[in-house]
């Protein structure tokens, strides 16, 4: 699937003129209707294409690549060197593969990753470890684990922790505090993380069976969600199921989205779950977004030399319903290869991606420069909103995430085998960028909210009462008011995998205690199932503006 044949390179550089002239002349249309947002650029280099990302409670972020391309632009410490008689390229390499990002500092910490760690996946345990799980090569069964709570810790390998190989695979943390991890390619089944008793193999899935496409797997990078039942909503290629992973067995099937068309990897759409309000009585309506990626055809059609239009449709359904239906709508530009990302008042960011092609190795055309926002709650045929353009493509293999102060990084694009600068249609990609959404602008800092309790890394227990004090330089508009928690992603390939976006509504009463400061009461989560066990940022919304977020433990 990820292939060099000399015909698509040759191909490739012949058509660079031409589709770069298109590229911009289709984002300076996109931005001549644009209302918000801002970029700025943290790093010219990081010394690595920025594949794989995960936030940590510490505020730093691990950010990864492959191994087997060479050398990356930033030399491991102290003069160690990864010897890996494994490695296809280089035996001996003396440079980083994966670095720590400092937020507070702008700073960067060359780690040391042993195996090929390429198109793997992850999750946040619930003590703030980083669980990473697969690659390529040598590392397609080993189980990495970096400890956010030490500052200067590195990457540990466990050599044989999966029972089948995870290429492309999804994982999702479960109630119980473990890890599934689903697919991968040419694996129909899923596995656990740790094991238990019993549970040291893996289980057949007859879904990624049933939707591997005869010319192409358009199932990989399945999308994963934890509805509040506890079931898993699993969607792959164009078919999704509510999945009893406990007793292996579907409790329901949804329809087909509607057009039929692939999403997944290497069409390459992304999906959310969106914002849930928790009330005194649960949560009352799930839904998951699915936007963007490729028709059918595409994948094969690009191999070929032939890059057809994104789709430009996201379907929206509603997980509980009894005959439950895709609502289609239509974003403002067709995108693959774009990243969808919660953002802490409940918007979503659309961000990265192209307007042509798919997934894979100089597949993709035409880089899509502006962000989109979608705002879920709004009415229908008014949700998207275009943003102001970056300036810099973000096309394969890029990522972003969510941070505490409202930013949402931006990093990678490297569509081709190796690190290649020049002579090609998009240089690879070593910068790291942040875009600032609306509400962080200078205009809104006067209805801004800022939390002076609880603490920051604060205990919570679920189903208690949360009194969160803040201050607000103006008059604070008490209905509204909200408090949201987010649980940190792993993001790869256009899915952040463990998204969850909580709008905690049960019980919720405000009050002034003082000049500029208010007091919300509030009602913790009420169980695992709403909320998995772990680390979660915790905002005040006040008028569409949130506060910066704080660390919660939820337990």
């Amino acid at each position: 699937m990820d292939s060099h044949p000399l015909i698509i390179i040759l191909s490739s550089y012949f058509l660079y003129f031409h589709l770069i002239i298109e590229s911009y002349t289709t984002a300076a249309a996109a931005a001549a209707v644009t209302t918000g947002g801002s970029w700025s650029l943290l790093h010219q280099s990081i010394g690595i294409s920025a594949m794989h990302m995960q936030l940590l409670p510490t505020d730093r972020v691990i950010i990864f690549d492959r191994t087997d391309f060479g050398q990356s632009n930033i030399s491991l410490p102290d003069g160690k060197c990864r010897e890996d008689p494994n490695d296809t390229v280089l035996k001996k390499d003396c440079t980083a593969h994966s670095i720590e990002y400092d937020v507070a500092s702008n700073a960067i910490r060359p780690l040391m990753v042993l195996t090929d760690v390429w198109c793997s996946s992850g999750a946040l345990m619930p003590d703030g470890s980083l669980v990473q799980t697969g690659g390529f090569n040598d590392g397609d069964h080993v189980i990495r684990v970096f400890k956010s709570s030490c500052s200067k810790c590195d990457w540990e390998e466990i050599k044989l922790g999966l029972v089948q190989r995870r290429w492309y695979a999804t994982n999702h943390i479960l109630p119980d505090g473990r890890q599934i991890v689903i697919g991968g390619r040419r694996q129909y089944n899923y596995e656990f993380y740790p094991k238990k008793v019993g549970s040291d193999k893996a289980y057949g899935l007859r879904l990624l069976v049933d939707t591997n496409d005869k010319d192409i797997e358009n199932n990989l990078y399945p999308f994963v969600f934890l509805n509040t039942d506890g079931n898993l909503f699993i969607f792959a290629n164009n078919h999704a199921i509510l999945f009893d992973y406990l007793k292996n067995r579907v409790v329901k099937t949804y329809p087909e989205i509607t057009g039929g068309d692939p999403r997944n990897y290497p069409s390459t759409g992304s999906a959310v779950l969106l914002p849930m309000h928790v009330g005194q009585e649960g949560v009352m309506n799930v839904e998951v977004l699915v936007c963007g990626g490729a028709p059918k055809g595409s994948f094969v059609n690009a191999k070929n030399g032939k890059f057809d239009g994104a789709l430009n449709s996201c379907g929206r359904i509603k997980l509980s319903d009894p005959d439950p239906k895709w609502v289609m709508e239509t974003m403002p530009m067709g995108r693959v290869m774009g990243d969808m990302i919660l953002l802490p008042n409940g918007d979503v960011l659309i961000v990265n991606g192209g307007a042509n092609g798919t997934a894979g190795w100089e597949y993709g055309r035409n880089p899509v420069f502006n962000p989109v926002v979608y705002r879920p709650f709004c009415p229908f045929n008014s949700r998207f909103e275009v943003q102001n353009p970056s300036t810099i493509p973000r096309m394969y293999h890029s990522t972003a995430i969510l941070i505490r102060d409202g930013r949402v990084l931006v990093g990678g694009s490297n569509p081709h085998i190796f690190y290649n600068f020049t002579n090609v249609l998009f240089p690879t990609e070593l910068s790291l960028e942040a875009f600032s959404p609306s509400y962080l602008a200078t205009t809104s800092s006067d209805i801004r909210p800022k939390i002076i309790a609880p603490a920051n890394q604060a205990n919570i227990r679920y189903g208690e009462q949360i009194v969160v004090r803040f201050t607000v330089q103006n008059k604070v508009d008490l209905n509204l008011l909200s408090v949201t928690i987010i649980s940190p992603s792993f993001n790869t390939h256009s899915f952040s995998m463990n998204q969850r976006l909580l709008i905690l509504d049960g019980g919720k009463t405000t009050k002034s205690v003082g000049d500029s400061t208010y007091e919300i009461h509030t009602t913790a989560p009420p169980s695992r199932m709403i909320a998995p066990s772990g680390y979660y940022m915790l905002f005040v919304v006040h008028q569409d503006v949130p506060s910066e977020g704080i660390w919660v433990i939820i337990h």
